[in-house]
């Protein structure tokens, strides 16, 4: 079978979309049918935004693959078995609500590290485990962005019996396993045993294996100390017995028992495994397992903010937070794009990426010119992705859409008042005379997104307009007369830079510092000393408002 470098699959094709490579990267191997694609996460805590990357992609090659009328079973293993290694900074509930250790028993997730997600109580008390809390809130965000998926637990997998064959094929070949590990991982020497049994006086998962009796099905162990990170979890020192479903094959076998077991086609991986453990597991899968490894796609890590994302260290975002700031289809066409470039997700600039988003479906309906320079090449580009993968990223294809910009949305947010928020909506012209119901509602829908993120980063759109009545101000003649000329631009249809040109060229006229014109226009509209650009926010309002109130009229 050709080797399949994790690196070139879905790059190394001219088709214009990835997840079209992949899919034929896949067909090629002629598959049985439902075709298998899996992902995969230990539900250490809080699931983020890098959690659902794995789902994502692979979301995207099964639907390619259904399109060419594929059977799929995308599934999505919890490696609950796993044991806890640390305690995270920060933890969810299903509420979506992020807390900090302070606000949870500690203590309790202190006196469990070394046992496994399952066997450690839920912090919030609403699931069965730790582990089946933190993969409830990964089914949950799948949901959220529509992608049906199978969600799988490694416990109940082991306790099943399903891995039963792979342990004892692997314990049965415990020579060949020491020697195939052992050109990856230099503590495997002669008494390694890969496996790890469960401790039945204090629950905790330990490597020290004395003896393994396949005959009776039967382990025997010390609970030794594990070395976590810089860390050392405790053992007891039982000595006891286990069975094989008292335990759990270690990382690096388990991986590919979960191909044998599961029938896995493809799994996409971040570039942490494509440089540990996706060598040993090829190797350990055809020379172990005797079974070939599925097709292998590694993805780049997001970044929040420039920093790594991570559960244990706090620094995340999560996919119902981030949803109550972009729409779904914009969230999912994040993760559309080429999974080989690293991308930092920031909560400051979104409105960027809603405005590449509304450009892709501009493209898509083909409301964009291309041309013969280099941008008009790229716009070509662009525009065959976006014919081939948008309708993958909304649920029905309406060329009667509308989109406001996202930061004109926020501008829109700084009233409550949602009669005037679409009747300036439609006279800058984002919502046409004959726009049918369900368009208006779902474009306006965005400026609540628009304010949450103006509130969220506190940026120049966090302010509120005081539209019912005029603040209680009083300027001198010099201000007044400077408002009014103000209020003459504004009435003749001056644009934003034209506008915030007049309020230099007024204050300089009547001799009123820029900087007090400026702060009488915000006491006028937010009853502040400060706000944002003003020329440009007040064009953006209806203009016979914006006229009386520089007038002070109302």
């Amino acid at each position: 079978m050709t080797e399949l470098d994790p690196y070139e699959v879905g790059r190394s094709s001219d088709r214009a979309f990835w997840a079209d490579a992949v899919a034929d990267a896949i067909e090629a191997r002629d598959p049985d049918e439902p075709i298998v694609i899996k992902g995969g996460v230990s539900p250490s805590g809080v699931p983020h935004l890098g959690h659902v990357n794995e789902i994502m992609r692979g979301y995207f090659v099964a639907a390619v693959l259904r399109e060419r009328g594929h059977e799929v079973r995308q599934v999505f293993t919890s490696d609950d078995r796993d044991r806890l290694r640390k305690l995270p900074r920060r933890l969810a509930d299903l509420d979506g609500n992020v807390v900090g250790l302070g606000e949870v028993d500690a203590g309790a997730l202190g006196r469990n590290l070394g046992k496994p997600y399952t066997d450690i109580p839920d912090p919030f008390g609403c699931c069965d485990s730790y582990g089946a809390h933190f993969t409830e809130i990964l089914r949950q965000d799948a949901e959220r962005l529509d992608v049906p998926i199978e969600f799988v637990s490694n416990t109940d997998r082991y306790e099943s019996g399903e891995f039963d064959d792979a342990i004892e094929h692997v314990l049965a070949n415990q020579d060949r396993a020491r020697e195939v590990l052992g050109q990856y991982q230099a503590k495997v020497d002669e008494d390694y045993v890969p496996f790890q049994a469960q401790c039945s006086e204090c629950g905790h998962l330990t490597e020290e294996i004395t003896d393994v009796d396949l005959e009776a099905g039967e382990i025997e162990y010390v609970c030794a100390d594990v070395e976590a990170g810089e860390e050392t979890i405790e053992g007891c020192g039982h000595e006891g017995t286990a069975s094989l479903r008292e335990g759990k094959l270690p990382w690096r076998f388990e991986w590919p028992a979960q191909w044998d077991v599961l029938g896995v086609d493809f799994e996409p991986f971040g570039k942490d495994h494509a440089e540990g453990s996706w060598p040993s597991g090829v190797d350990i899968a055809r020379n172990v397992f005797d079974i070939e490894p599925p097709v292998p796609m590694v993805y780049e890590w997001f970044t929040l903010d420039g920093e790594a994302l991570s559960s244990s260290s706090g620094n995340i975002v999560t996919v119902e937070e981030v949803l109550e700031l972009l729409e779904p289809e914009v969230l999912r066409y994040f993760f559309l794009k080429d999974p080989t470039t690293a991308r930092d997700f920031s909560i400051e600039d979104l409105d960027q990426l809603v405005d590449e988003f509304d450009r892709f479906e501009r493209l898509y309906f083909g409301e964009i010119e291309t041309g013969d320079d280099r941008a008009g090449e790229l716009a070509t580009q662009e525009g065959e992705l976006a014919a081939r993968a948008y309708p993958m990223l909304v649920g029905e294809v309406r060329p009667e859409r509308m989109r406001i910009p996202y930061t004109f949305a926020a501008v829109l947010g700084m009233t409550d008042d949602p009669d005037l928020r679409e009747e300036i909506a439609r006279r800058e012209g984002h919502i046409p005379e004959d726009a049918p119901e369900w368009a208006v509602e779902n474009t306006l829908a965005r400026v609540e997104r628009a304010r949450e993120w103006a509130r969220r980063t506190d940026n120049e759109f966090n302010y509120e307009l005081k539209r019912e009545s005029i603040p209680s101000v009083e300027f001198d003649a010099a201000t007044t007369s400077a408002l009014e000329d103000v209020a003459d631009v504004v009435e003749e249809g001056g644009n934003g830079e034209e506008v915030q040109a007049e309020i230099y060229e007024a204050a300089d006229r009547h001799g009123v510092a820029v900087a007090d014109l400026f702060a009488a226009g915000y006491r006028l509209f937010f009853d502040l000393e400060e706000g944002p650009k003003l020329g440009p926010f007040l064009a953006k309002l209806d203009r016979a408002f914006v006229v009386d109130r520089l007038r002070q009229e109302r």
